[in-house]
């Protein structure tokens, strides 16, 4: 049994990554590893400041990653990614649109403190 499911996995494995081994899955890895590369410099930004916190450059490559992702979604014709990494680009860009939003603002008095 375990020969069995070991030559079905490597058969798998071998459809997805050989026989299917194209431009665009090459693009989808690529978009993966810029999508993911913001956990790690989120968490080295925290490690610095010795607290958590959400640099800038995480949304530009959450944008970049997602619309990457998205990208790949469109031409593979993947209804679960246009779905999640349409929504997910939409909220990183309200997010981005906050925070420059936020910083035009002149700063005023800090609010009391509850």
């Amino acid at each position: 049994m375990l020969i069995e499911i070991a030559d079905h996995l490597r058969d798998y494995v071998y459809d997805v990554f050989v026989t299917r081994f194209d431009f665009w899955l090459v693009f989808g890895i690529l978009a993966q590893l810029v999508f993911g590369s913001r956990f790690i410099l989120q968490w080295l930004a925290s490690e610095r400041a010795g607290r958590s916190v959400m640099p800038l450059s995480f949304w530009f490559l959450s944008i970049a990653g997602g619309l990457m992702t998205l990208a790949y979604g469109l031409v593979r014709r993947e209804p679960i990614i246009i779905f999640g990494q349409g929504l997910s680009t939409a909220i990183y860009l309200r997010n981005l649109a906050l925070i420059f939003r936020e910083r035009r603002k002149p700063a005023g008095p800090a609010p009391p403190e509850a």
